[in-house]
């Protein structure tokens, strides 16, 4: 079970199969209940009633009776108060709230001096967090008080589906902590849980004490439980341990370690797993793949197995600010086998990186280091790009009165590799523009010159045949564009109908550049981006010759009731009048002539369901280069359907059709079929069922995923029982429905698609520094 702390604000549970039912309503003569406990000493206590018996020192007050201190209120029939010594006794219909808690009861006797109470068959309702209950009787004295025969829940009176019936309830509602001993846990009429001592938050305060535990089972981990211990350690940092016990590999700690200032902020985690069982059963399986010529032998598994992350930011004067993320595995195949989702299978490189970083209305600049760790067993070091020890950069644009803009993009690198020849890199781009506009049109001529520079290590130039090689030459282009817009209508509906043409003309004169390395330069993925950039390539080491122009149009239907996107469409193609003589190892040359054709649309058939699509056709192999087709359909309030289809030429072919399905207000099934076509292999199946009541919810999800490389699947059925306001016991299976369904969480539905397909942004084949 999980039990009382709280690290950090979670997701909001969610009420709304609850109605506000409050087991004790809100007292219409009562003050609001303002103010804390320690005031309550120094202020008056007023008293009235509709009869006043008795002496001045002990007056008798019977009949609508109300006395009021502070946030205290306590209405009853009848009130006997001793003004000298602060006590006082309330009889039938008894009526008490503070800032904490709100309550009914038969009888109450206590001393308002000393703020001592002791009251009689009680129903209570919690005010600043859901829960209520029942007492036999209770005892308070300021802050604290003790339950006897008590019982709570965060369900409303009618509708118990858990409680915790206990032979004594402790309550602090300053410090919001209450302790239940000899506790029973009752899901709906059936005791599932005693637990003689039971302590359990009645707010939302961070509290040192046991997280939410997660309970899974897998093929390769086996019976998996991991035990957060959060501690409290101040208000501005914290400290969580999660011991994490798995059958078939050992018990590994995990910690976690945060802190917040008034200039920065800073996480560091570590794990250490020892003597993991899983080199041993996976070692001779892994001397075979090394003698077959397969994988380095230094990539396999180690016996003592950890990772090490430190993420942190740090102001420092003005607009500068320093920021660092670190990372360190004990062995390539260690995050592969951290995980047990197709998430986690690792990239090729795990990245480290820290610097200094400032900003400015007009600039940006930068100094910086970043080193990279394999994290692919089945690739060797020098698969790795260099490491930049270190990289300074600066950006900068500044418009020159109203026609004229001006600006530079200047870079200074060291590139360094354990198994390959670095050297170090200038790269210098001064640029002026010309921003023409007008309501309905722009126009921006751009010159700019480039200048790379690089000074190299001795192996390297010996291989290129210069220790000193550079490039320079100009940039020129002209982008223009058009905004037309009319008012049409459609089904009823008034829109705004947008037709967008877009020009765009490069022009940059060839130079050879075979006598450069390839440090951190490649092709890009051609896409819509693509049609409007100056360089075909990431990175500095090559810049493309062009003489081409990109003709492109977009259309758009804006509905003029609510401003929603009834439609978008767009359609480019890039001209070459020019061969491109510039290329890169492994690249397909640029011939002249066109381009693919880029397409990309979007329709909103009604409110509830989408399409969407991204295309591109060469019309010279006749043949698709990319093609992406998604629909999303939204159920009820809740519900959701995708499903998606995403083609790249010679990458991938994958199908992926996800959904959250309500077959009630308290029911519902999700799943998953996440298949690649082009390996014939299943990525990710996701079947599972939720029940979701008032106070209580329960998700049941088997799982069948990708786990290695070699296309192995894995196995897992995972188990959560939430308990609203108490607790939970399973896994964290919210969070893994949340990255598997978009949508699971309307909220994130902003989430959308990319309008193109792309392999991930490393690639493990990165370019070796030759030419």
């Amino acid at each position: 079970m999980s039990l009382t702390a709280q690290a950090a604000e979670d997701r909001p549970e969610d009420w709304r199969l609850c109605p506000l039912q409050e087991a004790v309503p809100a007292f219409a003569d009562a003050q609001p209940p303002v103010g804390s406990a320690d005031a309550r000493a120094a202020q008056p206590t007023d008293i009235e009633g509709d009869q006043l018996a008795g002496t001045e020192s002990k007056p008798e007050f019977e009949g609508n009776v109300a006395l009021r201190r502070g946030d205290q209120f306590l209405g009853t029939n009848k009130l006997t108060f001793d003004s000298d010594s602060g006590h006082y006794v309330a009889d039938g219909s008894v009526r008490y709230q503070d800032a904490g808690m709100r309550l009914v009861a038969d009888s109450a006797e206590g001393n308002q001096n000393a703020d001592t109470h002791s009251i009689r068959n009680v129903r209570y309702q919690l005010v600043s967090r859901r829960g209520n209950g029942g007492a036999g009787h209770i005892e308070m004295h300021g802050a604290q008080g003790a339950l006897y025969g008590a019982t709570y829940s965060t369900c409303p009176p009618g509708q118990r589906s858990w409680e915790l019936r206990a032979e004594r309830i402790d309550v602090d509602t300053e410090a919001g902590t209450g302790v239940a001993r000899n506790a029973i846990l009752r899901v709906g009429k059936v005791p599932v849980l005693y637990v003689p001592w039971f302590p359990f938050p009645i707010d939302n305060r961070r509290r040192s004490g046991l997280l939410y535990p997660s309970v899974s089972s897998s093929g390769r981990n086996g019976f998996d439980y991991r035990q957060p211990i959060y501690f409290n350690l101040a208000p501005n940092y914290d400290l969580t341990l999660t011991p994490r016990l798995m059958t078939q590999r050992g018990v590994q700690l995990g910690s976690q370690f945060r802190y917040l200032t008034d200039t920065g902020r800073g996480t560091l985690e570590l794990e250490y797993l020892p003597s993991d069982q899983l080199t041993d059963r996976e070692r001779e399986r892994e001397t075979a793949e090394f003698l077959a010529g397969g994988y380095a032998l230094d990539n396999r598994r180690g016996e003592d197995r950890g990772r090490f992350h430190f993420d942190a930011r740090q102001d420092l004067f003005g607009s500068w600010q320093a920021r660092t993320n670190l990372n360190w595995i004990s062995d390539p195949r260690y995050l592969e086998d951290s995980s047990n989702n197709v998430d986690g299978l690792a990239p090729y490189r795990l990245r480290s990186d820290i610097g200094i970083y400032g900003h400015g209305r007009y600039w940006d600049a930068g100094v910086m280091a970043d080193h990279s760790q394999l994290s692919d067993y089945t690739l060797r070091d020098i698969n790795l790009p260099h490491d930049r020890l270190p990289r300074a950069y600066v950006r900068w644009e500044q418009p020159f009165g109203r026609w004229l803009t001006a600006g530079l993009d200047a870079e200074t690198v060291r590139f360094q590799h354990p198994d390959r020849a670095g050297g170090s890199r200038a790269d210098f781009k001064p640029f002026v523009g010309m921003p023409l506009q007008g309501a309905s049109w722009f126009l921006t001529p751009k010159l700019a010159w480039r200048y790379t520079g690089y000074r190299l290590d001795d192996a390297l130039a010996a291989t290129l045949g210069d220790d000193a090689p550079h490039r320079s030459l100009p940039i020129a282009s002209l982008d223009a564009g058009l905004f037309l817009d009319r008012e049409t209508s459609f089904g009823g509906e008034s829109y705004l109908h947008t037709l967008e043409p877009r020009l765009f003309y490069l022009r940059v004169p060839y130079r050879d550049q075979a006598g450069l390395p390839l440090f951190d330069t490649r092709p890009m993925t051609f896409s819509w981006g693509q049609l409007f950039r100056d360089n075909r390539y990431t990175g500095a080491d090559r810049q493309s010759d062009a003489n081409q122009l990109t003709l492109a149009v977009s259309t758009r239907l804006l509905r003029q009731s609510d401003g929603r996107e009834k439609l978008s469409a767009s359609l480019g193609q890039i001209r070459y009048f020019d061969a491109s003589l510039v290329t890169a190892p492994r690249e397909t040359p640029v011939e002249r002539g066109k381009s693919a054709w880029v397409a990309d649309a979007s329709y909103a058939i009604n409110d509830r369901w989408s399409l969407g699509g991204s295309y591109q056709w060469d019309p010279k192999f006749r043949r698709k280069d990319l093609a992406s087709v998604r629909t999303r359909y939204l159920i009820g309030d809740d519900g959701i359907v995708n499903l998606g289809y995403r083609y790249r030429r010679d990458l991938l072919e994958q199908v992926d059709f996800n959904f959250l399905y309500p077959l009630s207000p308290a029911w519902s099934v999700v799943g998953r079929y996440y298949y690649s076509l082009q390996d014939r292999q299943l990525l990710e199946g996701i079947a599972g069922l939720q029940w979701d009541s008032c106070c209580l919810a329960v998700r049941l999800v088997g799982r069948r995923y990708l786990h290695n490389r070699e296309g192995d699947l894995s196995n897992s059925i995972q188990l959560e029982i939430e308990l609203k306001g108490l607790g939970s016991a399973g896994a964290d299976t919210e969070s893994r429905l949340r990255r598997a369904i978009l949508g699971y969480y309307r909220e994130d539905l902003y989430l959308v698609p990319p309008s193109e397909v792309s392999g991930s942004d490393d690639d493990a084949n990165s370019p070796d520094p030759m030419p």
